[in-house]
C-alpha cells in the first residue's frame, strides 16, 4: 500500500461544532472546520478553520497548535494579560500549557496542525 500526500485543495466534509456557552466571553462566534488529515493514532490533526467574530476562553492544557492565518485578524491573550495580534500571513504556535483567550476581531480563516500527546488523549 502506498501512503498518499494530503492535498488541502481536495474537498472534505466540514463540521461546525458550537462553542460551549460557558467558554464564550463575547459575541456569537461560529466555527467551521475542514479536517483534512488525522493520523491513525489520533495524535495529529490538520486542516482549515473558519470563524466569525467573538471571544472565548482557550485551554491548551492537552495540546499544541500551529496556526497560519490566511485571512482575518485574531488576538490571543494569556492569563497574565499579554496580547498577541495575528493577521493574514502570520504564523504562530500555541504551546501546550497555554491558557487565556482567543478573540476573532475580523472573520478568520487559518491553516492548523494540532498535536495531542498520547498521555493527554
Amino acid at each position: 500500500m502506498t501512503t498518499k500526500i494530503i492535498d488541502f485543495k481536495n474537498d472534505v466534509t466540514s463540521i461546525s461544532p458550537a462553542f460551549p456557552a460557558d467558554r464564550v466571553l463575547g459575541g456569537s462566534p461560529e466555527q467551521t472546520m475542514f479536517n483534512q488529515f488525522q493520523d491513525p493514532s489520533e495524535q495529529m490533526l490538520s486542516g482549515i478553520w473558519d470563524c466569525t467574530e467573538g471571544k472565548w476562553q482557550a485551554d491548551y492544557s492537552a495540546k499544541s497548535e500551529f496556526c497560519h492565518i490566511l485571512s482575518g485578524k485574531v488576538v490571543l491573550t494569556d492569563k497574565d494579560g499579554t496580547a498577541s495580534t495575528f493577521a493574514a500571513g502570520d504564523s504562530f504556535v500555541i504551546p501546550m500549557g497555554f491558557e487565556g483567550t482567543w478573540e476573532v476581531v475580523e472573520p478568520v480563516r487559518k491553516l492548523y496542525a494540532i498535536v495531542t500527546p498520547q498521555q493527554h488523549q
